[in-house]
């Protein structure tokens, strides 16, 4: 699973996301920017900045 936490992007903010692909993630979060923290336009250099953010969900045994 990939995971996306938005406090690494938007500092205090508790949300996070998690899919089976990156687009399905960025997609999320956009609409989180959205919704939550009132982000009307989301430039390239946001969707950039979700994307370098979204690591590998680790899995504890």
């Amino acid at each position: 699973m990939r995971l996306f936490e938005c406090g690494t992007l938007v500092p205090g903010c508790e949300w996070h996301t998690r899919a089976d692909n990156d687009a399905e993630v960025v997609r999320r979060a956009v609409e989180h920017l959205r919704t939550a923290h009132g982000e009307t336009v989301i430039r390239e250099n946001m969707v950039e900045n979700i994307k370098s953010r979204i690591v590998d969900e680790k899995v504890s045994a």
